[in-house]
């Protein structure tokens, strides 16, 4: 069944849990599709899981509607979220409304995600009043990471959980169809979820949130010595990855591969006719 923001707000009022993940091409977007998950996320973390950037700050408008079309074209039954990217919602409500657009028209997001809280309002209340739904993002928002003095959990003083709390609730006010949690505590994020009527998705933010979700690099385990505590990795594909490459490379070097069974036969005895 084809899952839409719908879906988020019945699997709420059902305390059915949501599970998403992350995807950046159309092969992980299929296996991932055909998988039961509610939502595929294609982050602006594809700027360090798949161009090879320290952070998220470099990834362009360019370079989500390239990935988010490959993905779209691979999906099924998830809804398609495409992430704003650093920038392309910061400067005026009317950069935020066209490039929302842009990711919907032109690339098949079904709804974006911008991060921030009470300063994104006014940005999350164009979006949704131009028919697109917003995922918005608050706690450790890594496009941000600068200002936060590094990749830090938020929310552990009085101060800075009572905002979030407040900011979760104007963020619904705007329109949002569901919060991002990253990197808080897990008590906070249990308080932030009983204190809103729309699905919190957690990632670093405990078990109490209305849904999860996982960049599927880490969760499978496709680099090895990074493990965040936040994650839990499921299978160790990165070290089965490593393990056939070099299997092949040595069949190669040794002369085992190709055999008879990957190659080919020419037709009769035409081999005989060959100038």
């Amino acid at each position: 069944m084809k899952r839409t923001v719908n879906t988020f707000k019945k699997s709420y009022d059902k305390e059915r849990k949501l599970a998403l993940l992350t995807a950046y091409d159309y092969g992980m977007a299929k296996i991932i599709d055909s998988c039961d998950v509610d939502g595929i996320l294609v982050g602006d973390s594809l700027g360090m899981v798949c161009l090879g950037y320290e952070n998220t700050l470099r990834v362009t408008m360019e370079d989500m509607i390239h990935h988010i079309k490959a993905v779209s074209r691979g999906v099924e039954n998830a809804l398609v979220i495409g992430d704003m990217p650093f920038m392309s919602y910061h400067i005026s409500i009317e950069d935020a409304v066209r490039n929302a657009g842009r990711l919907v028209q032109e690339a098949g997001a079904e709804a974006v995600k911008l991060e921030g809280g009470s300063d994104v309002l006014s940005q999350v209340k164009a979006i949704v009043k131009a028919q697109i739904p917003v995922m918005a993002h608050i706690g450790l928002t890594p496009q941000s990471f600068n200002m936060m003095g590094g990749y830090k959990v938020q929310g552990r003083q009085l101060e800075a959980a009572n905002k979030l709390i407040e900011d979760a609730k104007r963020l619904e006010e705007a329109g949002a169809f569901s919060i991002v949690l990253e990197c808080i505590p897990k008590d906070l994020a249990e308080k932030i979820t009983d204190s809103i009527s729309i699905p919190t998705i957690g990632i670093g933010a405990g078990p109490k949130c209305d849904g999860q979700i996982l960049v599927y690099n880490d969760m499978l385990g496709m680099y090895s010595g990074l493990k965040p505590k936040h994650v839990k990795v499921y299978s160790n594909i990165g070290d089965m990855m490593a393990k056939a490459i070099r299997d092949y490379v040595n069949e190669v070097k040794d002369g085992d591969f190709p055999t008879d069974d990957q190659s080919f036969k020419i037709a009769n005895d035409g081999l005989n006719k060959l100038y």
